[in-house]
């Protein structure tokens, strides 16, 4: 049975049919590490290449006194400052995107909470090298949820490539992904097509329809249909699906989050002390059993593979409701944010393209069709650069090794902990024009298409492909796929759409307020 990631070729493009709008590239950013080999400090020796004449400069920053330091740096982090300021203002005070400073959630949940911060393109890279960083326990940072919320087993998501069961999970998720490939886009329209209905009534009732809420439902029913042949509706899970893994995912998440509650009293109970597991143990449980009726073939290839079912069960359970519906939740919401503010000048080219592109497929969506589509998967691709969904990366360094900024170079000891803040990676000023703006062609053409290196959302560039032997996205080529068909879907039913956009806890918060039907 296969066991291949899905794959999606890139054909040459055709001519641009249109203009190329702020897409120069700046001078190209590689990964410039240098690394020690030995137990001894690092000794950076000059060399005739233009990274060797950079100054080797001292990490700047410090961590404050214990307790007090990391306390300090998190509620400047979640509640005075906020995050993109926070780590703004630390770039100009060490005038450095690399520095030292403590990440959340710190005392108690963090033992040690100290991070060497990578905040540009030219650092941020040493992240996804896992010949120099360790990914061990590290998915949700300076902290580890209890194995208890994942039926006693440490994620395929904890481990590092280099433990023994990481490649035999990873193929699995592979196989999860592809086994049912054929139903992933009629399943998609049928349910998505079904959200759209239920946001055209809501809005003709009351004036406006909240985008998540619908999302929620139709993202679970979605990955349970296509990629288990199973309709939760027809098993005991019923409705209840959404709710359940809301719940579980901030009993694990929410040390990393704000909900709204008053500042000290949410830092008290939320970012010092674990919420306890037995209160979502049920839940939990109900999502499990789910799996475990549902997932017969997949289960069958994890024995095939040496995977015990029960730790199956659990795999399979997080990549489908933690990192693939979280990410549809996150990701989508976003996509309909970004392209409902560029306004109708957009939507008109997009609408003409994609149906265009349909006909020209016999009216069939398929992936073929899709990838005659430049404008409409340009727009994805900068919906991934402009508010990446998993936008924190944690990885501790293996050995000594240099790492070097656009400005400097820096030293970095065996067993630090390297953090980045991906949105400064892929918004960075000096690799992209006008980096902080939502620019729709940004990837079309060759000269765009050269620039999706800098597209980090899948925990690697976007021109890699994610490995047994590395951590990127085992999903990466479906989450690109769903977000395609989600604009697809939207422009073929529409002409245009309005939307009034806020912030929630785990990204955007998007309400319709028009849906214009197509008229051509």
């Amino acid at each position: 049975m296969a066991s291949a990631a899905l794959t999606f070729s890139s054909p040459t493009i055709p001519p641009r049919s249109y203009p190329l709008i702020a897409t120069t590239p700046r001078r190209p950013i590689p990964t410039r590490i240098v690394a020690s080999i030995s137990d001894k400090p690092v000794t950076v020796k000059p060399s005739s290449t233009s990274s060797s004449k950079l100054p080797l400069r001292k990490i700047p920053g410090d961590y404050g006194l214990p307790f007090i330091g990391p306390i300090r740096d998190r509620l400047n982090y979640f509640y005075f400052e906020g995050r993109d300021k926070f780590f703004k203002s630390r770039i100009r005070q060490h005038r450095s995107t690399v520095f030292r400073v403590n990440m959340p959630p710190g005392p108690f949940l963090a033992p040690d909470p100290r991070v060497v911060a990578l905040l540009d393109a030219a650092s941020f890279p040493v992240l996804f090298d896992t010949s120099l960083v360790e990914k061990r326990d590290l998915f949700t940072g300076t902290f580890m949820p209890s194995t208890d919320l994942t039926g006693g087993f440490r994620i395929l998501s904890y481990l590092d490539p280099s433990e023994p069961n990481h490649a035999s999970l990873k193929k699995l998720l592979f196989f999860l992904l592809s086994y049912r490939r054929q139903s992933i886009v009629p399943e998609f329209r049928r349910t998505f097509g079904s959200l759209f209905d239920t946001l055209e009534a809501e809005l003709a009732k009351k004036g406006k329809a909240n985008f998540g809420e619908a999302n929620d439902r139709a993202a679970f029913d979605f990955l349970a249909r296509s990629l288990l042949g199973k309709d939760p509706v027809e098993t005991n899970l019923g409705l209840d699906g959404p709710k359940l893994i809301t719940k579980w995912v901030v009993f694990q998440v929410g040390p990393l989050l704000t909900l709204g509650l008053p500042n000290y009293l949410e830092d008290f109970l939320l970012h010092s002390f674990r919420l306890p597991p037995a209160l979502v143990r049920a839940d939990y449980n109900r999502l499990a059993d789910f799996f475990r009726e549902s997932a017969g073939p997949v289960l069958g290839e994890a024995e095939r593979l040496g995977i015990s079912r029960e730790e199956a069960v659990h795999n399979i359970l997080f990549a489908t409701c933690f990192n693939a519906f979280g990410g549809m939740n996150i990701l989508f919401p976003s996509l309909i944010k970004w392209v409902g503010r560029a306004g109708a000048r957009l939507h008109g080219r997009l609408a003409q393209e994609i149906r265009s592109a349909v006909r020209a497929n016999g009216g069939e969506v398929s992936m073929r069709a899709m990838e005659a589509m430049p404008l409409m998967k340009s727009v994805v691709y900068e919906t991934l650069r402009s508010e990446p969904p998993v936008p924190l990366q944690y990885g501790r360094a293996k050995r000594d090794l240099v790492v070097e900024s656009h400005d400097a170079r820096f030293e970095v000891r065996a067993g630090e902990m390297l953090f980045g803040y991906q949105p400064f990676a892929t918004k960075d000023p000096k690799v992209f024009d006008r980096a902080e703006e939502f620019v729709a062609e940004r990837f079309v053409g060759e000269v765009g298409e050269r620039m999706l290196r800098h597209v980090l959302w899948s925990n690697g560039p976007e021109t890699a492909a994610p490995t047994t032997e590395n951590k990127q996205c085992a999903g990466k080529d479906f989450v690109v796929l769903v977000a395609r068909m989600l604009v697809v879907e939207l422009f073929l039913r529409y002409d245009s759409f309005e939307i009034e956009a806020g912030s929630s806890a785990l990204g955007s918060s998007v309400k319709l307020t028009s849906l214009k039907r197509a008229t051509f």
